[in-house]
């Protein structure tokens, strides 16, 4: 029990940081927009006064005002400004709406595989030491020191051992039907979460291609509105697309590389479960005939 709820405070923890970081990529996202609708009015602005020195002195003028503006801009937001204008950042921002839920599949994969591989190798021990040390007590004094040699061990193996033997007295079948009951309750807590993790590898591909898609009208509708086409009246919606489709990749491949790794520990802790479980109930059936 003290295992599980420490693992309910490893999963708020990270969730909690989860919603940190999507506010924060959120507010980069919109202050990026922001300057982007402003940029293209100063960049028009400098191309026309850009014939006479009065020009040049207005451009200089402005040049100054918007450093200052970045400054000022920097103290106020601190670290959303670094993360606006690093690489990721940028990168974000550049990919479009669609890159809102591809951050939340991203942050809930990973704080879910992180919290259940922490889970699943705290779980694991040595299933062979632990089996001796039961029935060496079950064999020298009893079913009470078993239980005890269980209740020292934590993992979900112990567990289930832990629950046939006090069924002991009520005889094997009794005892088989414990442990079945037991076996199910562990199998379930050690796959809670993978859902999530199989969900986020599923549709984060998924809203990468819708991004495609945006992207792609994007620069269609570009292309509808320009009387003389070129490269970089498209580039910004091809580039949008690629880079949805890229960061779809590259969330749903380590989650599906996540899932597949827990599934195969979930599999070897059944299967030991299994194992100890029929060593239990033939020793059992052994103490009760002598």
């Amino acid at each position: 029990m003290a295992q599980k709820n420490r693992s309910n405070s490893t999963v708020l923890l990270a969730l909690i940081l989860a919603v940190f970081l999507c506010t924060a990529m959120t507010a980069a996202y919109s202050q990026g927009q922001e300057q982007s609708g402003q940029a293209a009015p100063a960049k028009a602005e400098t191309a026309v006064s850009g014939q006479d020195s009065l020009a040049m002195a207005r451009s200089d003028s402005m040049s100054f005002a918007k450093a200052e503006a970045d400054m000022r801009e920097h103290a106020r937001l601190g670290w959303v400004y670094k993360i606006r204008y690093s690489g990721l950042g940028d990168w974000y921002i550049r990919g479009g709406v669609f890159m809102h839920p591809l951050l939340a599949c991203s942050i809930a994969g990973a704080v879910f595989i992180i919290e259940r591989i922490y889970t699943l190798n705290r779980a694991r021990i040595d299933t062979k030491a632990l089996m001796d040390k039961v029935l060496q007590a079950l064999q020298a004094e009893g079913v009470d020191a078993a239980l005890r040699v269980c209740e020292q061990t934590r993992g979900p193996i112990a567990a289930v051992l832990h629950a046939g033997m006090l069924r002991a007295r009520l005889g094997p079948d009794a005892v088989r039907e414990a442990i079945e009951t037991a076996g199910a309750i562990e199998v379930s807590f050690l796959e809670r979460g993978l859902v999530v993790i199989a969900t986020a590898s599923t549709i984060a591909p998924m809203f990468g291609f819708l991004g495609t898609v945006s992207g792609m009208m994007n620069a269609f509708a570009a292309i509808a509105a320009a009387e003389q086409v070129s490269a970089k009246i498209v580039a910004s919606g091809i580039e949008e697309a690629l880079i949805t489709t890229i960061a779809g990749l590259c969330i749903a491949i380590p989650c599906t590389m996540g899932h597949a790794y827990c599934i195969g520990q979930i599999d070897r802790f059944v299967l030991e479960m299994e194992e100890a479980s029929a060593n239990l109930v033939n020793e059992l059936v052994e103490v009760t005939k002598k």
